[in-house]
């Protein structure tokens, strides 16, 4: 599914049209939740996601989403950005819209996990973590 936004920009949720390299070398060395990804992960990711939200200005991969999904009950938000250039535009606001509100797992609950960016998804329903949420780390 695409959509077309002003100015030339443009949502889409092909995966086969991600630039892996672009999400890899921006998810790998700028934010704090995937630095040292290796570029075999990302890819992976990309291939298993249940769906993908690419960003795109004039076919240039400006921001991303990706979300995994059991289909019927929950869907999870992850590795949400737009390249800091393009920032305080509200493309943020406008990836999360398109991948909870406008895409298959709407009528999900949705989960993230994140240490910034709550205005925005307060925005979308997140509410903070519960005391009934448990988390188990991976093993190092």
């Amino acid at each position: 599914m695409k959509k077309e936004l002003p100015g030339g920009y443009e949502l889409d949720d092909s995966a086969a049209r991600v630039d892996l390299a672009e999400v890899h070398r921006f998810l790998s060395t700028e934010c704090y939740w995937s630095k040292g990804r290796s570029f075999e992960t990302q890819v992976r990711l990309v291939q298993e996601a249940s769906r993908i939200v690419g960003l795109y200005h004039e076919g240039r991969q400006i921001g991303f989403a990706r979300t995994v999904s059991d289909g019927v009950l929950f869907a999870y938000l992850t590795d949400v950005y737009v390249l800091p250039e393009y920032r305080g535009r509200g493309f943020g606001a406008m990836i999360v819209r398109f991948s909870v509100d406008e895409g298959p797992f709407a009528h999900t609950r949705w989960i993230l996990h994140t240490v910034d960016a709550h205005g925005l998804y307060k925005k979308f329903g997140f509410a903070p973590p519960t005391a009934r949420t448990l988390e188990r780390q991976a093993p190092s």
